[in-house]
């Protein structure tokens, strides 16, 4: 029959193992407030114990804006901090500055970006005539002329840059979709008059045309110019569409019950001859209201007087490119330079601010130990004593338990018993399972 314990209050070392022996006290000294209470002494030990715990973890994550800031005891103790505060309010702002404008950068790319820009068109003859002394028309024995298109892009009123200089211009060929020289049919017959270009798939651009023919005479010419608005065309309709849809919703066209129709206006229905329709058939009506313009004349006389004289004449054309801006938008925006270096920075101002934090500590911690020494060291030590209790999983007080009335108090006789009584059990056990072994 087992006798009862004394009550929960008491230590019952007979259903526990040993005590163990404490293990000395050692580690580097941590600093403790001298006028926290226990409870909070007891909440910043376990904080310190939780950071230490997940502080491998928290490598790797990203750091946070809050780690960026000083605490206020610091910003108290040093005035001057309060610039770096000012600082971190005006990179926020920055940053979403930086932000908004980025996303307008987006926006903007989805939208066509053309400029317009000059093309000088060169329309250039030169007279060969014949030479009496020449073998063959290869020689020249046969009077002739030729004919060069050429052109490029005027550099007025655009600002180069250094990423222009690098740049490869672009040839003379791509602004057209076709080009038609006419001669005059009277001169060359109905089977020679005519030099056409038109583009393919497998067309390699060229910085200009040439015509050879023979004659002594001056002849009118007809070039024919098709811009290439393929680009344009189909960049066009999506900005036609958007600028009617801006159009209704200016002037309230939609209709306030079925919100799919559109109410025409005088002005709609002019253009597309109905009062009503849904907003799905704008395309279709438009379609044919979109058509490629026609083409651009020039008439050119190609003179055949004088000898071996180059002739030119220059057309301007109004064509649209792609705008630079939208290149170096999009450079911006792919760019990754600043922002591995704004990165760096970053590292470092939490590094900075970790380690200002830790002098902080390591002040208070001075400051505590240089007003009072002995009730500080107390106190440390007794924060040292929970931690060990903490991390050894250890039952009890032990530092009563190193003293040797401990063991005289009323309960020692009983839990004594109680301790041998429990080895009896245990070796009976053992010798009871012996024997059933041996009798199998």
């Amino acid at each position: 029959m087992q006798r009862a314990f004394p009550g929960s209050g008491y230590p019952h070392p007979g259903m526990q193992q040993m005590p163990q022996r404490m293990h000395p006290y050692g580690g580097q000294m941590r600093p403790v407030a001298g006028g926290e209470s226990s409870r909070s002494k007891r909440q910043a030990d376990s904080r310190s114990k939780q950071q230490q715990a997940q502080q491998q973890s928290q490598r790797g994550k990203k750091k946070k804006v809050a780690d960026r800031i000083l605490p206020q005891r610091v910003r108290d103790l040093v005035p001057e901090s309060q610039a770096y505060m000012d600082l971190l309010a005006f990179e926020r702002k920055l940053d979403s500055t930086i932000m908004r404008k980025r996303l307008d950068i987006q926006e903007a790319l989805k939208r066509p970006m053309k400029q317009k820009r000059k093309l000088r068109v060169f329309l250039s003859n030169t007279f060969y005539p014949a030479k009496p002394d020449a073998e063959g028309e290869d020689d020249g024995n046969v009077a002739s002329w030729e004919l060069r298109v050429e052109g490029r892009l005027l550099d007025d009123g655009v600002p180069s840059t250094k990423h222009d200089s690098h740049k490869t211009k672009r040839k003379f060929s791509s602004f057209f979709k076709s080009l038609v020289i006419e001669l005059d049919r009277e001169l060359y017959g109905p089977d020679n008059h005519l030099v056409e270009w038109h583009r393919t798939s497998t067309t390699q651009e060229t910085d200009g045309f040439q015509v050879k023919r023979p004659g002594d005479r001056d002849v009118r010419c007809t070039v024919l110019l098709m811009l290439d608005y393929q680009t344009l065309h189909t960049q066009t309709r999506p900005v036609v569409i958007n600028a009617l849809w801006q159009y209704i919703k200016t002037h309230k066209l939609q209709d306030a019950h079925e919100r799919e129709y559109i109410n025409c206006d005088r002005y709609l229905q002019q253009i597309f001859e109905c009062q009503r329709m849904k907003f799905s058939e704008i395309p279709q009506r438009l379609h044919p209201l979109l058509l490629p313009p026609d083409p651009i004349v020039i008439n050119h006389i190609i003179s055949c007087s004088g000898p071996e004289h180059k002739k030119t004449a220059c057309y301007d054309i109004d064509v649209e490119v792609d705008d630079t801006l939208k290149t170096q938008m999009n450079s911006f925006l792919l760019s990754t330079a600043s922002q591995q270096e704004i990165a760096t920075l970053d590292n470092k101002i939490h590094e900075t601010v970790e380690t200002i934090n830790q002098l902080k500590v390591q002040r208070d911690f001075m400051l505590g130990f240089a007003k009072e020494p002995q009730s500080f060291i107390n106190q440390w030590l007794e924060s040292q004593c929970r931690d060990l209790k903490t991390m050894t999983d250890v039952v009890g007080s032990p530092e009563e338990e190193r003293h040797a009335e401990f063991y005289h108090l009323p309960w020692a006789g009983e839990a004594v018993c109680r301790y041998f009584y429990g080895k009896v059990q245990q070796k009976r056990a053992e010798l009871e399972q012996a024997l059933s072994v041996r009798n199998t």
